[in-house]
């Protein structure tokens, strides 16, 4: 009785449930012993295993006809040529970022990075997905510098550029930030790795850096709530080393071009364990590991803390006997160390010795697939109350300059170019489009294309809407893309909710997943990688729930390229999509009148097709000269932006009779502002015709000021210094 309350409070204290517990005795048909209790810890985490929300998540559409590489390996592949397939992949590092704000930034880019080249694709550049608390607050204050210098400086140390991004400012993440990193890359098909442990008698590498025990029950703290205690397990966050991080991208993609790797995968979550067992998995083979072979970095390391250590910078490697030299002289190159501790076997079974001793044997498929749960939903009490709002309540501004100027000065609408400054300028080169523009767009050399990517998310739609806040996610990413000359291709969505043991939260969780698909099979884009991350939660209770979208797009022609800012003097200035009289869930709403109620913008999307279709083929047909979508801030908003970023000034008339709060400021979807040459007018409408895109022109480019009706008339001088400036003066 006195053993079995001793191993209770030991699977207590490693995370797992007493049914967790018997299910696993009934697998193994034997009682485990401690280190392959935490084996299953880590790897029955919902971090690792998916186990409260695979079930939802195949609700998601992954086939389409680009799509190389599906959901199942590190990342997933879009062809975007006969020989070449973008990589992509957003994964999120919250906890650790609320605990160890600099390091964990670091490391969660640096481990997205390393599931781009883990497949052979050489990374790129990367996109952030931020979520923070409110900028009043000075731990916020700390959180939102430490994150966006950490995220900047690893990527700038292993010279790639930090291209674009989002950051959001709300009391709901007061203490749980969000921080999801993306990073893009281009594989040589013929080079595609698969994290599979191929091959009896093949041998097992570990490589790169030495294995401590920082980050050891990572996967674990990943999986639970933030608390009051979190910043105590500073233990569970990995620290990155660039230097490391840069020579085993390099080593790796020889290895890789040299055909001398049989399987690969990076040692993230998890660690040891997760590589092991999953590659084996997946190959339907075993594995064989002495661990008493892992370089380490500490003295006196245990089983459990080798196997389950989330040290940075390591790879598992799969080679043949005959091929070990020459990889071995090639990692000597870069100066990594290496060691080959163990072989593949063909019982299925993740066997750990210690110095010749079996300290864990467990079959690989009982670690790799996990549990699967059907949990509890249920309507949110405060839905009914939030999405009501009586517009005949919320007085209309007395003057709409100063409303314009609150708007572009808030922390979610202003300039993140405080984030952009830290980016290395020798590492945007091939940038296409300057930061601030609706995406990052990258030049391909080797195909003299460019790939287009965005992360869009609005956590607040999602909150007062689910179903809706997903789709609208998924079509602003597109309309993004769209604004850039791209078409878009693929989705990574990264998935930010509190616990899923709460049927409020878990009700989100669903609706959210299923307004994505909605949104993607509209579209026809497939969802290819991504990530969830549950247990977002504060002590007063859950974040908003919050996707972000990370999606990519292909511009054909390097001169399709297209960027937001006005560009011209006599440019005329046209609307594709419609006004409408909405303003539930608006950053207007929020930031003026201190409310987050009302329902989200509706959405068509019939109509949201229409103008993107009739954007990109006057994008292709060298019409537009400058577009810009239509979202946080409404059309003022998007006007001001494009003012600002060309420095050039409009005059903007518009008709439509409604609300005029609602007519600037509200964010009703599929709008895109186009400038064009008054030559092409009729080429716009006929275009716009042909897609039964709705439009109307609104006005003009010119002069020093946004002038719009008779209420809005600010210089624009004036509103960049605003913009600009009104983050860092907040810090």
């Amino acid at each position: 009785m006195k053993n079995e309350m001793a191993n209770l409070e030991i699977v207590e204290k490693l995370g797992l449930s007493v049914t967790e517990y018997e299910k696993i005795k009934e697998l193994l048909k034997r009682e485990p012993n401690y280190t392959e209790l935490g084996l299953f810890s880590a790897m029955w985490s919902e971090h690792c295993s998916y186990k409260n929300s695979k079930r939802i998540l195949r609700f998601l559409p992954k086939e389409g006809k680009r799509v190389f590489v599906g959901v199942g390996e590190n990342s997933g592949a879009i062809s975007i040529s006969p020989d070449y397939a973008v990589v992509f992949k957003i994964e999120s590092h919250n906890h650790p970022s609320a605990v160890e704000p600099y390091e964990a930034s670091a490391t969660g880019g640096g481990g997205c990075i390393r599931d781009i080249f883990t497949m052979g694709a050489r990374p790129l550049f990367l996109l952030s997905s931020l979520r923070f608390g409110l900028l009043t607050d000075e731990r916020t204050k700390f959180l939102f510098r430490e994150v966006g210098r950490g995220f900047t400086d690893y990527a700038n140390k292993v010279d790639l550029p930090a291209l674009a991004g989002e950051v959001y400012f709300d009391d709901s993440y007061q203490g749980n930030p969000l921080v999801n990193a993306m990073v893009v890359g281009l594989l040589k098909k013929d080079n595609l790795v698969r994290a599979q442990a191929q091959g009896a008698g093949n041998l097992v590498m570990i490589i790169g850096g030495p294995t401590g025990r920082d980050g050891v029950e990572g996967a674990s703290f990943a999986s639970a709530g933030l608390d009051e205690s979190s910043q105590e397990k500073t233990n569970a966050v990995a620290i990155g080393d660039p230097k490391i991080g840069k020579a085993l991208r390099e080593a790796c993609l020889e290895l890789i071009e040299k055909k001398l790797v049989v399987g690969m995968q990076d040692m993230g979550a998890a660690g040891l364990v997760c590589s092991t067992c999953e590659t084996a998995h997946k190959a339907g083979t075993g594995i064989e590991i002495d661990i008493s072979l892992v370089p380490r970095k500490e003295e006196a390391m245990t089983p459990y803390e080798v196997m389950l250590s989330e040290s940075q910078e390591r790879m598992l490697l799969i080679v043949t006997p005959q091929n070990l030299d020459e990889v071995k002289s090639i990692l000597a190159k870069w100066g990594l160390d290496s060691s080959v501790i163990g072989k593949v076997t063909n019982d299925g079974i993740l066997r750990v010795k210690e110095k010749g001793t079996v300290v864990a044997e467990v079959p690989a498929h009982l670690l790799a697939e996990g549990p699967e749960y059907t949990r509890d939903t249920a309507k949110p009490k405060y839905l009914d109350d939030a999405q009501r709002i009586d517009l005949k309540t919320i007085e209309e501004p007395k003057d709409y300059n100063q409303t314009l100027l609150k708007l572009i000065g808030s922390s979610t609408i202003a300039s993140k170019e405080c984030i952009a400054k830290k980016v290395d300028p020798n590492l945007i080169k091939n940038a296409c489009v300057p930061f601030g523009n609706n995406a990052g767009v990258y030049h391909i050399p080797e195909l003299n294309k460019a790939i287009a990517a965005t992360v869009d998310g609005n956590g607040l739609y999602c909150y007062l809407d689910p179903f809706l806040g997903g789709q609208i996610a998924v079509i602003e990413a597109a309309r993004n893309l769209v604004c850039c000359g791209a078409e878009p291709l693929g989705v990574t969505d990264g998935l930010n909710f509190g616990s899923p043991f709460n049927p409020e939260v878990y009700w989100q969780f669903e609706g959210v997943v299923k307004g994505i698909a909605s949104g993607c099979e509209a579209f026809d884009i497939p969802v290819v990688s991504g990530n969830v991350s549950f247990n977002n939660e504060n002590p007063k209770g859950a974040i908003y729930p919050t996707p972000s979208i990370g999606m990519v797009g292909l511009v054909d022609d390097l001169k399709h390229v297209t960027t937001c800012e006005f560009k011209n003097e006599g440019d005329l200035i046209f609307l594709i999509g419609e006004n409408k009289e909405e303003l539930g869930a608006s950053q207007y709403l929020r930031i003026v009148h201190n409310t987050k109620k009302g329902s989200p913008p509706t959405l068509d999307l019939e109509q949201e097709r229409a103008v993107q279709r009739a954007t990109l083929e006057m994008i292709r047909q060298g019409i537009v000269i400058s577009a810009h979508d239509c979202s946080e801030g409404g059309l003022a908003v998007a006007l001001a932006e494009s003012c600002i970023l060309g420095k050039k000034g409009a005059v903007i008339n518009l008709q439509e009779a409604m609300r005029k709060d609602a007519l600037l400021f509200g964010e009703t979807q599929s709008r895109i502002v186009i400038s064009i040459s008054s030559a092409d007018k009729e080429k716009v409408k006929v275009l716009c015709k042909k897609f039964n895109a709705k439009y109307a022109v609104i006005g003009e480019v010119g002069g020093e000021n946004l002038k719009i009706n008779d209420l809005v008339d600010l210089n624009i001088t004036d509103l960049a210094k605003i913009y600009k400036e009104a983050i860092p003066k907040m810090i």
